[in-house]
């Protein structure tokens, strides 16, 4: 058997303490979550937390930028699958809002996330998202499906804001399920106002 590499056991010991906070951050919460459980769930000390993370919330900011990675890469296979560009564009950015009744991404993207680390908006993925979707509405724009009179980035900008509001007051509404199922048709018709030919809208 071969020996193990610095940078292989750095990458070992780092997906074993994400693996465990996530694990942690999702069945107690953030502030319940005990440093102590999760390096003890992964085999290992705090030490090795503290080095490679900082501290607690240094390890929540991995935890939420792993989440985010994933949802990216879902949103786009949803976004892969529609008939036609603009229906692609509706189901990814609505999967985005749907995405809130899921228990992980309710309570660690959006509860303890903004609690912990602040306004979502500003958080590093925010400006990636907001370009991919002014690519999008930039393309659709070429494609003479969505109107040109509309700049693209401020679209993209509205657009992020919105899902991510509408996807924040889901998961922290009294009742998320009800909350997503009067959010969704709100954001779709929101979405459908960007078009040149609204009646056009693919259901």
């Amino acid at each position: 058997m071969s020996r193990r590499s610095r940078p292989e056991m750095i990458a070992e010991t780092r997906t074993k303490l994400i693996a465990a906070a996530r694990k942690a951050f999702g069945e107690q919460g953030y502030s319940e979550a005990s440093m102590d459980d999760f390096t003890a769930e992964a085999g290992l000390t705090r030490g090795a937390l503290y080095h490679h993370f900082g501290d607690k919330k240094g390890l929540l900011e991995a935890v939420v930028l792993q989440i985010d990675s994933e949802m990216a890469q879902r949103l786009k296979a949803i976004s892969a699958t529609a008939a036609t560009r603009w229906e692609g564009f509706v189901h990814e950015n609505i999967g985005y809002v749907e995405m809130a009744l899921e228990p992980d991404i309710q309570r660690i993207m959006l509860r303890d996330g903004p609690a912990v680390l602040g306004d979502p908006s500003r958080w590093p993925s925010a400006n990636s998202c907001i370009a991919a979707i002014r690519a999008n509405v930039e393309q659709l724009q070429a494609d003479g499906v969505v109107r040109n009179d509309i700049d693209a980035d401020i679209a993209a900008r509205l657009i992020s804001g919105a899902s991510t509001d509408a996807a924040l007051w889901i998961a922290n509404a009294p009742d998320p399920a009800s909350a997503s199922r009067k959010a969704i048709p709100a954001f779709k018709a929101l979405l459908e106002g960007l078009l040149r030919r609204p009646q056009a809208a693919a259901e």
